[in-house]
């Protein structure tokens, strides 16, 4: 069963992971591993976690999109 990080709503989780499927199985589709689908969002330094498991990349995808949004100060 998955988790929903508690900073996350339920409804933008469960959008978010649809759409991270989506984006994964496009990947696939297209030949990749789940490192190709991280590093299309910046997740390369997560490679050596997820080997050939769809579901963490999936999982990891979702996490990035759902983070809150740092912003400094000007």
């Amino acid at each position: 069963m998955q988790m929903t990080p508690e900073y996350v709503d339920q409804m933008q989780w469960h959008q978010t992971l649809g759409f991270a499927r989506q984006v994964c199985a496009r990947v696939f589709r297209d030949g990749g591993a789940p490192a190709d689908a991280l590093k299309a969002f910046g997740l390369g330094s997560h490679v050596a976690t997820v080997k050939d498991d769809w579901s963490k990349a999936v999982e990891l995808i979702a996490e990035v999109m759902c983070a809150p949004v740092q912003r400094s100060a000007a």
